[in-house]
């Protein structure tokens, strides 16, 4: 459990330091170069700023990550890392614009940046020998009878399938459209063939069961003794769909896909594989380095 009064949470010089024993634990070197002949700036106008001897860059502990050129204290950015690493149904920008004191426009946009930390693009294939694999899609968006666009039917609403190890981690991907195509293709990509899968009788999954170690179904209402479920699936579903109801309400399309990764990265580092809410922040600020989320530029 971690102390939100902290000093890396109230203090800029001990949030500076905790991000730097954080990125370099081992020794300072130039996110530009790569060169660890670098030397730390001194004067009040450079605190926190290195000086690279080979390259001659000026670099900082945000430099190539996704708290550059953000104007926003790193306290700050460390205590809304915190809160939305460890509340489980995510935190709406308005409380944090509130709880930080800052703007909501940059509340919104700095948790868009967290999000991207959250990617994980160093996971491999889920499953395995021995292992089940549950795959579910789900449809959201567009449900209430009384809007103005409202179409009837799951093609008018966002889709979003999910594989999940029951025992391990999950992969959650919006789609425009869930086909059998997609689904293959996602399923295929991100579960190894050795894995046994596990769906619900829709037809999406029927072709590319036979794909893997052994495909096989369960009918949603049927109280027999079937050891087979697709629960893990539909328990993170539940979990995502109170989330994007009870707490963000709203999503376009084109920001659905940050939204489900922060799940995934809650889901992914959660208590039953060992996490406390101050390692699953730790995990995600080493995801911060390497990538940018900018605001497009009108011309």
């Amino acid at each position: 459990m971690a102390d939100i009064y902290a000093p890396e949470f109230t203090n800029e010089e001990a949030a500076i330091a905790h991000v730097e024993k954080s990125r370099w634990p081992d020794a300072v070197h130039c996110p530009h170069c790569g060169s660890f002949a670098v030397r730390r700036m001194e004067g009040q106008t450079q605190t926190g700023m290195f000086l690279c001897n080979d390259c001659r860059d000026k670099f900082t502990c945000r430099t190539k990550t996704v708290m550059e050129r953000s104007h926003i204290p790193v306290h700050k950015w460390l205590l809304a890392i915190h809160l939305l690493a460890s509340s489980k149904k995510g935190m709406s920008a308005h409380q944090l614009h509130r709880m930080l004191g800052i703007t909501y426009k940059s509340a919104w946009f700095l948790s868009h940046r967290i999000r991207e930390a959250m990617i994980d693009d160093k996971g491999g294939p889920l499953g395995g020998p021995g292992k089940s694999v549950h795959a579910d899609e789900t449809y959201i968006g567009n449900s209430s009878k009384r809007a103005k666009g409202y179409k009837k039917g799951h093609s008018n609403k966002e889709q979003i399938v999910a594989l999940v190890d029951p025992r391990g981690r999950a992969r959650v991907v919006h789609v425009k459209s869930a086909t059998k195509k997609t689904a293959r293709e996602i399923l295929v990509s991100n579960v190894s063939r050795k894995s046994e899968l596990h769906t619900d009788q829709s037809r999406l999954y029927t072709e590319v069961g036979k794909e893997f170690a052994a495909h096989k179904t369960v009918e949603h209402g049927f109280n027999g003794s079937g050891y087979h479920t697709t629960n893990a699936a539909e328990n993170y579903f539940g979990v995502f769909k109170r989330g994007m109801v009870g707490t963000y309400h709203k999503c376009d399309a084109q920001h659905l896909q940050r939204y489900v990764t922060e799940f995934e990265s809650r889901h992914n580092n959660r208590s039953g594989l060992g996490f406390s809410d101050k390692m699953r922040a730790d995990t995600l600020l080493k995801g911060i380095e390497g990538k940018r989320l900018t605001h497009r530029r009108p011309h």
